[in-house]
């Protein structure tokens, strides 16, 4: 909880006018719903809002993994290949930084796919994943087949990621924020030392906003 305080402060101090805090933009599509709401008086169209569509795919441990297993949790996201020769190290170097900070933090964990899925099995993802020693099953490392890898990058978190030969493959550097709901709530470049900055700030916000709708205590 000690960590969401930062983010509940950002809040805070960001209050203008008539918000009473400022949330974080939601990215994708959205559609207007049939359905409304209240506020000061008025009457307020709900929004859908772009979701991850449901997958399965393994993680490096063996175990199935769906979209069903982030309930009430926050994670981050980004695609890579164990044989990248030097962004995706770049790229998961600064994820196992983070992980570092949310360590105890239950409501927040990271999740890598692979776009090389037939070179990275369940088994060469669980020896990749031993440089990074992440804790527990805070960060899941991601294969399956790349008719559901690539659907998902394009049309569930809305990236680039496609093979060009056997050793280049086209995917996106970004990191992926989503909240608990599965929408997307922020990009960020993993190999920039600014967005990484950034993310780390904005995880706070999400945790404080998914506790507010909560309404559990910060403290």
């Amino acid at each position: 909880m000690i960590l969401a305080l930062p983010g509940f402060l950002y809040y805070l101090l960001n209050v203008k006018g008539k918000n009473r805090y400022l949330p974080l933009p939601f990215f994708g599509p959205k559609v207007l719903a049939k359905t409304s709401h209240k506020f000061h008086g008025k009457v307020i169209p709900d929004t859908i809002y772009h979701k991850l569509p449901d997958f399965k795919l393994v993680d490096q441990t063996g175990d199935t993994i769906t979209n069903k297993s982030f309930d009430n949790r926050i994670f981050v996201a980004n695609f890579f290949y164990t044989h990248c020769p030097t962004v995706c190290t770049t790229i998961n170097n600064n994820v196992n930084a983070l992980l570092s900070d949310y360590a105890k933090n239950k409501m927040i964990c990271f999740v890598s796919i692979t776009v090389d899925p037939q070179r990275d099995s369940a088994p060469v993802l669980k020896e990749y994943a031993k440089k990074y020693n992440p804790a527990g099953i805070k960060w899941y490392f991601l294969t399956g087949d790349t008719a559901t890898i690539y659907p998902l990058a394009r049309k569930g978190f809305l990236v680039d990621a496609t093979k060009v030969d056997n050793d280049n493959f086209i995917y996106s550097d970004k990191l992926i924020l989503i909240d608990q709901q599965k929408h997307i709530r922020g990009y960020y470049s993993g190999t920039s030392t600014k967005d990484i900055t950034k993310l780390n700030d904005e995880i706070k916000v999400l945790i404080a906003e998914e506790l507010r709708k909560k309404d559990e205590p910060l403290y």
